[in-house]
């Protein structure tokens, strides 16, 4: 379990890297020349969005089936244990979140993008007409 969790927190990390660059105020070469490259990734960084929607699916399935440890019926270990379980579904929810939605903003910022430099184009050509 820990593998899956560790591959989607890389992910995460080199989507908001992406986001970063791809944000960042630049010359418009080097800012095109990044946004290409991130729009060739963004094919093959299209499976985080039903990895992460499977594990959210797995989150839930096991937040519906995890016994509750309340009351004077459990130990200060097994509380402690919960609890721990707990923190970690939340935070493993956070980062399904932040997955699909750190490649949203990579996906809308690339298309504003490519939109903006077509509009350029079509300028450039009804100027020169």
């Amino acid at each position: 379990m820990g593998l899956q969790w560790m591959i989607l927190s890389w992910v995460v990390a080199a989507e908001a890297a992406a986001a970063v660059l791809v944000t960042l105020p630049a010359p418009r070469l080097i800012k095109s020349r990044i946004v290409a490259l991130a729009s060739l990734a963004l094919q093959p960084l299209g499976g985080v969005i039903p990895f992460a929607a499977f594990q959210l699916l797995d989150l839930h399935w096991k937040s519906e089936h995890r016994l509750i440890c309340a009351g004077d019926v459990c130990t200060t270990d097994e509380r402690i244990r919960y609890e721990k379980s707990i923190f970690k579904a939340q935070r493993n929810v956070i980062l399904c979140v932040s997955a699909c939605l750190l490649y949203w903003c990579i996906y809308r910022v690339c298309k504003y993008h490519k939109e903006i430099k077509e509009l350029e184009e079509v300028e450039k050509r009804l100027k020169e007409q």
